[in-house]
């Protein structure tokens, strides 16, 4: 407190006869103060048009990270709806599968192109293809939740499945399996454990 301060050269002096330790900090703790200035930013910037650029050029990277995640499936930047272990087995489990509503797409585009023809016969195929493909794959579907749900109360306990669940493998087996997003990462057959 009273005593002189001491010169540069003294300082590289006093750090050179100091060896650095492994696993150590080497260095002096800094001040709280300095620690608070060092952090302390306005509450409103100044310039707005510089913290406009700097928070869109953020929330691009992060929606970089969060695109890059859907593709690969990288657990730790994938939106909330898609994380954690139960949605990773329901995600698992759908795409290992082979569904019947996962073709309903290209089905109703054959349904589409027939409905143009105007004979009867063609009309009763429509009808026929349009509704039985439906009721067959809310039927799938359905006992599709009720095998998966077994299984995640069998592997995480009933409090692991909770409300939105049921919808969400529902969701992702309607989609054709190219078009899943986050993308598929097991083969056809390959079920979860």
């Amino acid at each position: 407190m009273f005593g002189r301060s001491k010169t540069t050269n003294e300082k590289l002096a006093e750090q050179a006869a100091l060896p650095a330790r492994e696993g150590a900090k080497n260095r002096p703790t800094p001040k709280r103060r300095e620690q608070e200035a060092a952090r302390k930013r306005p509450l409103v910037e100044t310039d707005r048009k510089a913290a406009r650029t700097a928070d869109r050029a953020k929330r691009r990277e992060q929606v970089a990270k969060q695109r890059q995640a859907m593709l690969t499936g990288d657990e730790t930047y994938l939106p909330a709806r898609d994380k954690g272990q139960t949605k990773r087995f329901i995600r698992d489990y759908v795409d290992a599968r082979w569904g019947i509503a996962e073709f309903m797409l290209p089905v109703m585009l054959i349904v589409l192109a027939l409905s143009f023809v105007r004979q009867p016969w063609a009309m009763l195929i429509v009808f026929a293809l349009v509704y039985g493909l439906i009721l067959a794959a809310v039927v799938d579907t359905f006992l599709m939740w009720r095998r998966v749900r077994k299984k995640l109360t069998e592997k995480f306990g009933e409090a692991a499945v909770q409300r939105g669940d049921g919808f969400y493998a529902a969701m992702r087996a309607f989609q054709m399996r190219r078009t899943r997003m986050p993308r598929p990462v097991v083969a056809r057959g390959e079920y979860p454990a």
